[in-house]
């Protein structure tokens, strides 16, 4: 009998930034370098799942860990002064 892969589900914070040109910038804080762009939301959201997953995969063939994000991750704007000139 043929053993089942299970393929286990990743789940990563990903910050999408509107760029200057136009569309988005996305980027995984948990995956440093990790970015993509895309002239859409949903475009960029599309790019951003195969950069982390071609990321991922050069982990895996360097023999390096894959990262696990946290649950608990809490994502929050905060207010500082501007510097004074």
């Amino acid at each position: 009998m043929k053993k089942q892969r299970v393929k286990k589900v990743l789940k990563y914070t990903v910050v999408f930034e509107p760029s200057e040109e136009g569309g988005y910038v996305a980027s995984v804080p948990a995956l440093p370098g990790c970015l993509s762009q895309g002239e859409t939301f949903e475009e960029a959201s599309r790019m951003i799942k195969d950069a982390i997953s071609g990321y991922l995969a050069v982990l895996k063939d360097k023999g390096e860990e894959i990262p696990h994000e946290s649950e608990e991750v809490v994502i929050s704007k905060v207010e500082v002064f501007q510097p004074s000139l």
